[in-house]
């Protein structure tokens, strides 16, 4: 006949090294109100809170971490990674390259053009005739007039590869927009381009001859 044991005053069907075991157990586990004692997995109670990309042991403390995106994936909701090189063929095979953004709407193109204002017109200003106030300053020179027929010509793909290469005095934007703000900007350079335009004259050939005609005029 079996025999039942008592534990804490509860009748237990353990024989007696059950009852030691679950005394172990209740000492190791209820030392004090403020030590938990065993914790059970500590990293599913207790995070380890480290910034992004602050430097840490976590490699020497043998723990796995990666701080950077794993390459080929894609944030959510963004478009797909640009995979062109920043090199002549690159850029030439960009004018195959057709925009993924469906035409915006008013409110989408009011966006772009605060994108545009923010990070372009300080160069190319605000009506696309390169005179911003970095390019009237004389501080930087070589500043493209996007009025001008090469660049109305210009497909919007290789645009795109110079937003997020840079070319010449101009730097890459790659950091400051991600890629749907980038083609947003190239599509609001697109709308308003023809507007407003001088033809495509050359203002440098304009220039040019307003110098030939005074110095005639002195002769």
């Amino acid at each position: 006949m079996r025999k039942d044991y008592k534990i804490f005053g509860i009748k237990s069907p353990f024989r007696g090294w059950g009852a030691i075991f679950i005394l172990v157990i209740a000492f190791i586990s209820c030392r004090g109100k403020r030590d938990p004692g065993r914790v059970y997995m500590p990293d599913m109670a207790y995070s380890r809170a480290y910034e992004a990309y602050a430097q840490n042991n976590l490699k020497q403390d043998g723990i796995n971490y990666v701080n950077y995106p794993v390459d080929g994936t894609i944030r959510r909701g963004d478009l797909f990674a640009y995979t062109l090189l920043n090199d002549s063929n690159g850029f030439k095979m960009a004018a195959g390259i057709k925009s993924p953004l469906p035409v915006l709407d008013s409110n989408q193109m009011m966006e772009a053009q605060r994108l545009y204002n923010i990070n372009c017109a300080i160069c190319h200003g605000a009506n696309m005739d390169a005179q911003g106030p970095l390019a009237t300053s004389g501080l930087v020179g070589g500043i493209a007039n996007l009025k001008l027929d090469q660049y109305i010509k210009e497909p919007e793909g290789q645009m795109f590869h110079v937003v997020t290469y840079g070319k010449g005095n101009m730097g890459s934007y790659a950091a400051q927009l991600d890629r749907k703000q980038r083609w947003m900007v190239v599509q609001y350079v697109k709308s308003e381009q023809t507007k407003g335009s001088n033809s495509g004259k050359d203002s440098s050939n304009i220039k040019t001859s307003a110098k030939d005609s005074s110095s005639t005029a002195k002769k």
